[in-house]
């Protein structure tokens, strides 16, 4: 049985090698995505300055679970919004390692029906 400390390190081994292959500069911004078991959290980074453009998460915004798809709706939704406030509309997808299932699709899917283009 695979214990969770080893399926992490799986995961973020799967995660250096997609960003050895992606990153995010100030025209593209990474769309960055990671899931806990109880929250979702979003990023939008441009990694040439270094610097987080935009963000949320479930935490921030007090839903009761971040640990379901209709709060990962809700969290792509609000990342999307807040990225084309700033003038952002084209992103690079980083899934974080993660597979591109549940959670991860849906805040993939309402980031793109408001807007932003991966």
């Amino acid at each position: 049985m695979i214990t969770q400390t080893k399926r992490n390190e799986i995961r973020k081994r799967i995660h250096v090698r997609i960003r050895a292959k992606l990153a995010g500069t100030a025209v593209r911004p990474r769309l960055n995505v990671y899931r806990s078991l109880n929250h979702i959290y979003a990023q939008v980074i441009d990694d040439q300055s270094g610097a987080t453009l935009v963000s949320a998460s479930s935490l921030q915004m007090k839903l009761k679970t971040g640990g379901n798809v209709a709060s990962a709706k809700e969290i792509g939704k609000a990342v999307a919004e807040r990225a084309i406030e700033k003038g952002i509309k084209k992103v690079v997808f980083d899934r974080g390692g993660f597979l591109y299932h549940g959670r991860i699709k849906a805040l993939a899917d309402a980031a793109r029906e408001a807007g932003l283009e991966f």
